[in-house]
């Protein structure tokens, strides 16, 4: 944004000293500016195609646009972490981390970098690194994905047990996210685990709310056995009868109906 206000600064002095003077030197001294923000602009979207490649799962696209963006800037942090993406698609995780602390070292005010990398530390095991980068993204409030930031930060609370401060991210995810699915069922997931299904109950109903609204959403195994355990509690025999029966029916041999035959004979 600053570089385009004195761009655009620049060209209206350049315009005016041209109908002053009519000089060839103000001329060159316009198409300067013009030419670096051109540039720029270049960069960016290569940037923009590899990143849309990579989501596509073509990394040789990718590598071509990236190659051409690193081309006219070697340093440019935005390419530095795309290259990082690349990297660690192609196996190589030691120059995918390389490339990701270039980027942040270049602009430790690039949220996006930190959020790639807390991603990588994340598929590399290293939680507690990983929290930190989150942590440290979660701060940019101009982040236009802050929502995502927060439910990141929060798996990563929750795979270090840290149960409390996973609830405060999810909660804080699901507010950023209008109500997303997503967060919204991790959310009543964590406070059922941390005894408050009550608090659970409420967020979880919202849930089923959502997946009326959209009958392409569809109940996992994750959803339904979270979905019996309030119901249990709440003593609503027929939404858990309703929520067994799918468990058992369409996931027979998933994690989370051994989860539950092993929750009633405890009760037992």
């Amino acid at each position: 944004m600053a570089i385009e206000s004195v761009s655009r600064r620049f060209a209206a002095v350049a315009t005016l000293l041209v109908a002053l003077f009519i000089t060839g030197c103000v001329t060159t001294t316009d198409s300067r500016f013009s030419r670096e923000e051109d540039h720029q602009k270049a960069v960016e979207t290569y940037v923009q195609l590899a990143t849309a490649y990579i989501g596509q799962g073509n990394v040789e696209r990718a590598r071509h646009h990236l190659d051409r963006a690193l081309e006219l800037a070697p340093e440019s942090p935005s390419a530095l972490a795309t290259q990082g993406l690349i990297y660690h698609s192609d196996g190589e995780p030691e120059l995918a981390e390389k490339s990701f602390r270039q980027a942040i070292a270049k602009d430790a005010g690039y949220t996006r970098a930190r959020v790639y990398y807390g991603a990588f530390l994340y598929s590399q095991g290293r939680m507690e690194e990983s929290r930190d980068q989150f942590r440290a993204a979660s701060r940019d409030t101009e982040y236009s994905d802050r929502g995502s930031v927060f439910y990141n930060l929060g798996m990563t609370q929750e795979r270090l047990g840290q149960l409390d401060e996973a609830i405060v991210s999810y909660r804080r995810a699901s507010e950023l996210s209008r109500g997303d699915a997503r967060s919204l069922l991790s959310l009543s997931r964590v406070m059922v685990e941390s005894g408050d299904l009550a608090g659970a109950a409420r967020y979880y109903d919202r849930l089923l709310l959502i997946m009326q609204r959209n009958e392409r959403l569809q109940h996992s195994p994750e959803s339904l056995l979270t979905g019996i355990r309030i119901a249990r509690y709440l003593g609503d025999g027929n939404q858990e009868s309703s929520m067994v029966l799918q468990l058992k029916n369409k996931y027979p041999e998933s994690v989370e109906y051994q989860q539950y035959k092993a929750l009633i004979s405890n009760d037992k």
